[in-house]
């Protein structure tokens, strides 16, 4: 069986986070950090910086867990909508569950 690789960016600036809303397919309407597959011999971080360009047309830095903007305009070019969320309000909405793990993580580090 073919193994994909998959990368998400979890967006921060300041105290809150970047999720967008999926337009499409089963999971329509439901919340997600920006993500998608990495190509053949790409790097995780070339693939995190290459699929914000593509979704949000925007630069990203990559830090060990958290993401940075570099520029402060993002265009939604694949979802429906987008929402900077508190850790306090990552629970308000209905996560996709290839992320949920992710929003726990997010979590204990807040209370580390």
């Amino acid at each position: 069986m073919k193994q994909i690789e998959v990368v998400a960016a979890i967006i921060r600036k300041g105290d809150k986070i970047f999720a967008t809303q999926r337009g499409y397919g089963d999971f329509k309407d439901w919340w997600e950090f920006p993500c998608g597959k990495m190509e053949t011999d790409e790097t995780p971080e070339e693939a995190l910086k290459r699929e914000i360009r593509e979704e949000l047309s925007t630069e990203i830095s990559v830090d060990e867990f958290l993401c940075s903007l570099q520029t402060e305009a993002l265009h939604l070019n694949e979802h429906e909508a987008a929402k900077w969320l508190t850790i306090d309000e990552l629970d308000s909405v209905r996560w996709l569950p290839a992320d949920l793990e992710v929003v726990g993580k997010i979590k204990s580090i807040r209370k580390s």
